[in-house]
């Protein structure tokens, strides 16, 4: 069975259509959703993880948790599934906002989407994370120097929007408002 997507608008309102996401190509004002998981352990050090080799984008890079959400999924239950499919975590009992929003344009592609940036602190060690096969091959707690260097490299993804994110978190921006549940199926 095909992956369906809920279509928000350029507010994030759910528009009530839904799409297949695998080759997805959406007009102006039209954004798919997708969550990112910063995840902080209790020394201070972020999880990080390196893609898989056969990926068709960025194949071996280094990232945060991350996913598409779902057709029917708010952004935080998403956040829960993705979290716990790619690390084996739970996050589940963790203050569930996101701390950070931004919206990527690419009418050229089709490739509108609005991420929820969420900043998880757990208490974990290394060998428990269990990390799903088929999406990473690695991973480690990295300070934010190593990030750093990773980025400066060119193999670290999302690092601009992920600098952000801690930076307005810093600062004590206000979090971004919860977007709306896709309505209901009929």
């Amino acid at each position: 069975m095909e992956e369906r997507i809920d279509i928000y608008t350029e507010d994030g309102t759910p528009t009530g259509r839904t799409l297949v996401r695998k080759g997805a190509c959406l007009p102006e004002g039209e954004y798919m959703l997708y969550v990112l998981a910063i995840i902080q352990s209790e020394d201070g050090r972020f999880l990080i993880t390196r893609r898989a080799l056969d990926k068709r984008w960025a194949a071996g890079w280094w990232e945060v948790t991350g996913g598409g959400v779902s057709a029917g999924e708010t952004s935080a239950q998403a956040v829960v599934r993705e979290v716990r499919e790619e690390t084996g975590l739970d996050v589940s009992g963790q203050p569930l906002a996101p701390v950070w929003r931004y919206r990527n344009v690419d009418l050229d592609r089709g490739d509108n989407y609005i991420v929820d940036i969420y900043h998880f602190h757990l208490r974990f060690r290394p060998e428990d994370v269990h990390l799903q096969a088929r999406e990473a091959i690695g991973c480690q707690l990295a300070t934010r120097e190593q990030i750093d260097a990773l980025a400066a490299d060119g193999v670290f993804l999302h690092y601009d929007r992920l600098r952000q994110a801690l930076a307005a978190e810093d600062a004590g921006e206000p979090a971004p408002t919860p977007l709306a549940p896709p309505p209901a199926s009929a």
